[in-house]
């Protein structure tokens, strides 16, 4: 049994739940490419660029040019929650809690599946023919936001050189490019006016303070994003990543990312039951799963843009 469910026993007479303020499920699903897998771990293969040769003259034997072959794996990770609530409990409250805790739990697990693509977004991917070969996240795909000589919050200067990272990889624009950013990072952009001037974006983001899209970028709020974990130089005045001045070390990552270069592994979507436990003197038990993996495939269609945290 809940130990909280006791905050809903009767004291006023009441029959509404309510859920505090969260998250509700995932946000980022619909911006990554979906799969489906069966079996623990799954091989993607990525076909590389090819280079045309110049004919050498008539009748010329043909060229036999080797194609780039490649793969990424993603192993999958079970998730599962649940809880009980016992008969006494029911007759204490005034509420059937069933399927509110199911609610919860799918709200729950839908951050949990966020958590995945943006830690594998970023993280280690594996390559080779068994997965065994770990690839990171070069710098060259990383920009730190920089302002005054120093490091700051996100703006646009660090948004047109995220844009200039992909569009100089060649990731083409007719792929959707995403955004994920937290509350903190949107204040400081907003401040900007590029964002909030009506001759450069719409006047949406000044009077509803919302950024839908700007500079190519569909944006999703998100509070889960990540913060980089050791020291990590850069360039104080560019915002080169890889070797300058200033240090990124528990800088905040606004994660960028074309919508086919973050694949999201399925391989039992979210599940819930809510079944009477013989065992537990016949109380209801509420539960919830999922088995879900994700990978970079493409180290050219994701960038991390660094920001200062305050």
């Amino acid at each position: 049994m809940s130990t909280q469910i006791t905050t809903a026993f009767v004291q006023q007479f009441t029959a509404n739940v309510f859920h505090v303020a969260q998250q509700e499920g995932s946000r980022l699903r619909n911006a990554v490419r979906n799969e489906m897998q069966k079996g623990k771990s799954a091989f993607y293969e990525r076909v590389g660029k090819a280079t045309a040769q110049l004919k050498s003259g008539r009748h010329s034997d043909t060229p036999q040019i080797d194609t780039p072959h490649s793969r990424r794996m993603v192993t999958l990770l079970d998730y599962e929650i649940a809880d009980m609530i016992d008969n006494q409990d029911k007759v204490r409250i005034l509420i059937s809690p069933e399927s509110e805790y199911a609610k919860a739990f799918a709200y729950a697990l839908g951050r949990s599946m966020d958590d995945v693509i943006l830690d594998n977004a970023s993280g280690t991917a594996y390559s080779g023919e068994a997965g065994t070969t770990t690839v990171a996240l070069t710098a060259t795909q990383k920009v730190a936001s920089v302002a005054s000589a120093a490091g700051t919050k996100l703006n646009v200067q660090a948004l047109r050189r995220a844009k200039k990272i992909f569009d100089g990889n060649d990731v083409s624009p007719m792929i959707k490019r995403y955004l994920a950013h937290n509350a903190n990072q949107l204040e400081n952009l907003l401040s900007q006016t590029e964002v909030t001037s009506s001759d450069f974006n719409t006047v949406r983001a000044l009077v509803q303070g919302e950024l839908s899209t700007f500079l190519g970028f569909n944006f999703i709020g998100s509070q889960q994003i990540n913060v980089q974990a050791g020291a990590l130089a850069f360039d104080t005045t560019t915002g080169a990543v890889g070797s300058g001045g200033g240090d990124a070390d528990t800088y905040q990552k606004v994660l960028c990312w074309a919508q086919d270069g973050i694949v999201l592994s399925v391989g039992e979507d979210i599940k819930g039951r809510i079944s009477e436990r013989s065992d537990k003197s016949y109380a209801m038990q509420v539960y919830a799963c999922m088995s879900i993996g994700a990978t970079r495939l493409e180290e050219e269609k994701v960038v991390e843009i660094l920001c200062k945290a305050t």
